[in-house]
């Protein structure tokens, strides 16, 4: 039996009981999770710690957890997250003091006047105080005054020291900390108050899952009414505030989140988003990824830029900097755009700006990364890309050494990896990539990709649909539908991969490769009319595609994504995709 904050969880029958004896439902997953935290000896729990231990051996994305996380709190009446908090840097844990009722056994002192033993802060042996006064962990007294002396010396010392040095040399904090106040409710819908304290706890849990930043909780603040409400917390860098508002710009209600990323000492507005999302959406939690993942992703890649700054465009103007940003946003959007004509201008764009600053390395970044794109759409001769892949390596090489946290940086990177066919080595970047920006729909989008090439085709499908959930950034929204799409054909569920592709197409139908998948989908479907016309469509767009040159390069693909793509190309061929 443990006991804390007034509960009982006996374990043998797995029952929960709460201050009044009466028993609490939860779910065998739910109680597993609650059964963990209390025997975890006071441990903060990792993420990945909790759902390898309550789904041992099954893939789930993070929503389970949180999940349990919300039925948890809900059951222990912990609205205000003081039993269960969110540990900084990410993970639980349960922030009170557990006790144990043992079992009765025949060795049990009889006279023992109390029930329970502690199972959390071990005590000190009854008979400490009767330790040899003249020894102290084995040293004589001499040597611990000796000792003594000499820390006191070396505090002196700091504290003359500190007279002439900032802090900051002496004590430098780790990481900037970061505190996610609660949304404001602005919306007037009798929905808006559980919406935003929903919205406020998926936002902390993203951010908590960021390496370089600490994120801490709001300390309360009193009301003049007598309430309470939530201020900065104590020592914090930045904040994050928003409010959630009613938008009727459109036939529809939406939900709009508004948000911003404030410096905590001066005030000053870092970077500020809004996102939206239709206010009748059937999935509330649909609704509510939408919405954290439109405002985080964005204020994720802001918060990235103020920690890993250039330092080409330190060292030159603003107005300088501002033109090279431009630059290299306006090319990137263009990384996902599979025209041809679009992919020329923005390699244009960028080869004139890094003639202007041959130092700048975010251009070179950037220009690298578009220029992977070029190679996955085979817009390169042979020749040519054996010289922009070595360009590129030794680019991007010198990049991690110099910003080895920089989110641009990582996925150039891990496109790269991509390109060149290294998939287990592009999954751990693109998972780097993801501690900075956990709602990166384009790193998840690569992670499918290594995924099907490694042939984990269900992990790629769950991997896609979680890009699809978050929709970040929206302009690589067909990437990932079309994975989703791939990765069902691939496992020969056909009929479930038509909806992936006809969506994706219907955002981006300039590429051929889209109506060739649609095609096979359709004819394995039993609709040869439609998967003639998808046929007629690509070959439109890709002339001269054949059998032999149909399917992506499989240099380091598993023997299984192999055999699953030539059964997808024979389908092709059933809808007309010539033999040569």
């Amino acid at each position: 039996m443990l006991r804390f904050a007034g509960f009982e969880l006996e374990q043998q029958r797995a029952e929960l009981r709460g201050p009044d004896g009466s028993p609490i439902k939860l779910r065998p997953k739910t109680f597993e999770m609650l059964r963990l935290f209390a025997s975890s000896g006071g441990r903060v729990l990792s993420k990945q710690e909790l759902m390898e231990a309550v789904w041992p051996n099954v893939h789930v994305g993070e929503d389970s957890l949180f999940q349990c996380i919300r039925e948890l709190r809900t059951a222990l009446g912990d609205e205000r997250r003081q039993l269960i908090k969110l540990a900084s840097g990410g993970g639980y844990l349960l922030a009170t003091e557990v006790v144990a009722a043992p079992d009765a056994s025949p060795g049990q002192d009889a006279g023992s006047g109390s029930d329970v033993t502690h199972v959390v802060a071990p005590r000190l042996p009854a008979d400490a105080a009767a330790l040899p006064k003249p020894a102290l962990f084995g040293l004589r007294r001499q040597a611990v005054i000796a000792a003594v002396a000499g820390v006191c010396t070396i505090v002196v010392g700091l504290v003359v020291a500190t007279r002439a040095l900032k802090p900051d040399i002496l004590f430098k904090r780790t990481a900037p900390r970061l505190v996610v106040m609660q949304i404001v409710d602005d919306s007037g819908d009798p929905r808006g108050a559980g919406m935003a304290a929903e919205l406020t706890a998926r936002l902390t849990d993203g951010f908590a899952k960021i390496q370089n930043i600490s994120v801490v909780a709001p300390r309360p603040a009193a009301l003049a009414g007598g309430g309470s409400s939530t201020g900065p917390a104590a020592s914090s860098d930045y904040e994050l505030r928003g409010e959630l508002q009613l938008s009727d710009q459109s036939s529809t209600q939406s939900w709009m989140l508004r948000a911003r990323i404030i410096k905590a000492d001066t005030g000053e507005v870092q970077s500020v988003v809004a996102a939206s999302a239709n206010i009748d959406e059937a999935d509330a939690q649909l609704a509510q990824s939408r919405l954290v993942a439109g405002v985080g992703h964005v204020l994720a890649r802001r918060l990235n830029e103020i920690l890993e700054p250039s330092a080409s465009s330190s060292a030159r103007g603003k107005s300088s900097a501002g033109g090279d940003k431009v630059a290299v946003e306006q090319a990137l959007a263009s990384i996902n755009q599979t025209t041809r004509e679009r992919f020329g201008a923005a390699q244009a764009m960028l080869q004139k700006a890094l003639t202007e600053d041959p130092d700048n390395l975010d251009i070179a970044v950037a220009l690298s990364a578009l220029r992977m794109r070029g190679i996955q759409m085979v817009w390169f001769s042979p020749d040519e890309a054996a010289a922009v892949e070595a360009m590129a390596n030794a680019t991007l090489q010198h990049a991690l050494r110099s910003k080895p946290n920089s989110i641009a940086v990582l996925e150039a990177y891990c496109r790269f990896l991509s390109a060149t066919n290294h998939f287990v080595e592009s999954l751990v970047t693109c998972a780097k990539a993801l501690n900075f920006d956990p709602w990166n729909g384009a790193a998840l989008y690569l992670i499918g990709l290594g995924q099907i090439y490694l042939g984990r085709f269900d992990d790629a499908r769950a991997t896609f649909e979680q890009a699809d959930r978050y929709d970040t950034p929206p302009a690589s929204r067909w990437t990932w539908l079309l994975g989703a799409g791939t990765a069902y054909a691939l496992m020969g569920r056909y009929d479930e991969a038509l909806p992936w592709l006809q969506r994706s197409i219907a955002i981006t139908p300039g590429t051929g490769r889209s109506h060739f998948l649609l095609a096979a989908a359709y004819q394995r479907s039993g609709r040869s009319e439609e998967a003639k016309a998808a046929m007629r469509e690509g070959l439109r767009l890709r002339p001269g595609t054949t059998r032999l040159n149909v399917s992506p390069p499989m240099k380091n693909a598993s023997p299984v994504c192999i055999e699953a793509w030539d059964r997808v190309v024979q389908a092709e061929v059933d809808a007309g995709l010539p033999e040569k």
